[in-house]
């Protein structure tokens, strides 16, 4: 009995958890860029303890672009996307990272252990043949069950921009 009660313990664990990252589907599904984590849901991103922020969102031919989470909490896991201002799609690559998957079908990368991180830096790449604009978004994870979705990475504004502007 002991051991089907270790077993039993042991699936529920399983389960409960995504240890090496976020699956592929997380790019497609219903609510994209949230994890599935039975009846958890993201949390208000007005209690958010940390910070996604992105070195720029303009973009020339193949220029890297530094995507960093840091916080006054460590946090277990990430599942961050690149997308284009002008029409949404998946765009560009990440660069490999230690303790990170890359869905290169989504433009996507992910944490790729189950340990306590107290920042992550991960590098972007433009398309070769593109400018524009980019935004990063995506999932942050505390643990299993305390994660907030639909972020969007920060970014310094374009100074030729305020000129426009002001």
């Amino acid at each position: 009995m002991f051991t089907n009660l270790i077993l039993v313990l042991f699936l529920c664990w399983g389960v409960q958890s995504f240890p090496d990252g976020a699956p592929i589907d997380t790019c497609v599904k219903d609510r994209a860029n949230q994890p599935n984590h039975s009846q958890h849901r993201t949390q208000p991103l007005s209690s958010l303890p940390y910070r996604v922020i992105a070195s720029s969102t303009y973009y020339e031919p193949n220029s890297p672009v530094t995507v960093t989470i840091d916080g006054s909490e460590p946090f277990k896991g990430f599942f961050l996307q690149a997308r284009s201002f002008e029409n949404n799609n998946w765009i560009g690559a990440w660069e490999p990272a230690p303790n990170t998957t890359i869905h290169p079908e989504c433009a996507s990368i992910t944490h790729a252990d189950p340990e306590f991180k107290s920042r992550a830096t991960l590098l972007w790449r433009a398309p070769p043949n593109a400018h524009g604009k980019v935004y990063f978004t995506g999932t942050v994870l505390k643990n299993y069950g305390t994660f907030w979705s639909n972020l969007v990475a920060e970014a310094p504004q374009d100074p030729t921009q305020l000129q426009i502007l002001g």
